[in-house]
């Protein structure tokens, strides 16, 4: 998206025609005056200056018809050129120049402080949803889109937004890829999906990328492009229905888990600067009866241990999955750091 013109600037650029009009006036009274009545220079500018701006403090020196008749030209030409010049002023006060220009800045300021946050591209009906599900939770986005429908509802809803093509590498740049934690490809087209996919993977090889895929011959297309995870939206419903239909139950509870009820599921990293890495877990303080429940502890390079035993020895990066209040949450979260 080009940014829109700095309002100074566009001032300038709009009076250069006026000022150069102002300049030609001038200087045609300045030298008319010198050669028709023989005045110095700075009267004769003295007496272009209160012509044209029509203060009325009288002539310098009497003025001859010639002078008198060049007076008149003096006037006119003078007085419409102040008239073009304030008819500009109304003009740029009048536009919405300077608000376009704030909105903008105060748009790049706010995708300059994203860190650690999450680029949804596409804001169709999947897209819209992703979005709710991170409003809900307080995940920081900012989302990428091109379609007019749905840059209108943005506007509308105030979403944080950039207008683009979200397979495009300086649009991806604007909005912080290199900073992102993850980016959500939500396209409505595959073929557009693996671009997106492997725009992003070249700008950030660490980034966690998760795309749907509309087609199910698709999804291997767009993990050879870099995707981590590729979700098929027909596969899902058809997992969930099923689910429903078998084990109502059992969904009615991960749904209570995930619906901002008292307990939740979250997953934590552990950070390298934190105490209890080269610890095992009976020793770390993380199977203690009043901290969160640890479900699963899965290693970096990609195994997975669940509901692990007390020996098992804790690594940098590790993920560890883990059941709980808010406040056993914050307390497993402390000790990870």
């Amino acid at each position: 998206m080009t940014p829109p013109l700095n309002p100074l600037r566009a001032v300038v650029l709009r009076f250069r025609r006026p000022a150069l009009l102002l300049a030609a006036v001038l200087a045609y009274g300045t030298l008319g005056y010198a050669l028709l009545e023989g005045w110095n220079p700075f009267d004769a500018f003295y007496m272009t200056i209160s012509t044209i701006s029509t203060v009325g403090f009288g002539e310098v020196h009497p003025l001859s018809t010639v002078g008198r008749v060049f007076t008149a030209t003096l006037i006119v030409g003078g007085v419409a050129t102040m008239l073009y010049a304030f008819g500009i002023f109304a003009e740029v006060l009048s536009s919405d120049g300077f608000g376009q220009y704030r909105r903008w800045r105060q748009l790049e300021n706010r995708l300059e402080s994203l860190r650690d946050h999450y680029v949804v591209c596409g804001y169709g009906r999947i897209g819209t949803q992703i979005v709710t599900e991170f409003e809900q939770r307080s995940v920081r986005y900012v989302i990428v889109e091109q379609n007019p429908e749905a840059l209108g509802r943005l506007d509308r809803e105030g979403r944080l937004h950039i207008v683009g093509d979200a397979a495009s590498e300086d649009v991806l740049r604007r909005a912080g890829i290199e900073r992102a934690r993850c980016l959500i490809s939500a396209v409505d087209s595959d073929e557009r999906a693996v671009y997106v996919v492997l725009a992003a993977r070249a700008l950030n090889p660490k980034l966690y990328v998760v795309a749907r895929a509309g087609q199910p011959e698709s999804i291997r297309r767009l993990e050879l492009a870099g995707a981590d995870r590729v979700i098929s939206p027909y596969r899902m419903a058809g997992h969930r229905m099923a689910e429903l239909a078998t084990h109502p139950a059992l969904v009615d509870v991960l749904d209570s888990l995930q619906s901002g009820s008292d307990v939740g599921v979250e997953e934590l990293v552990i950070s390298g600067e934190a105490s209890l890495v080269g610890r095992t877990l009976e020793d770390s303080g993380l199977l203690a009866a009043d901290g969160a429940r640890l479900l699963a502890v899965r290693r970096q390079g990609g195994g997975l241990h669940v509901s692990p035993d007390g020996s098992l020895r804790i690594e940098a990066g590790d993920l560890i999955v883990v059941l709980g209040s808010a406040e056993q949450m914050l307390a497993t979260a402390a000790k990870v750091q």
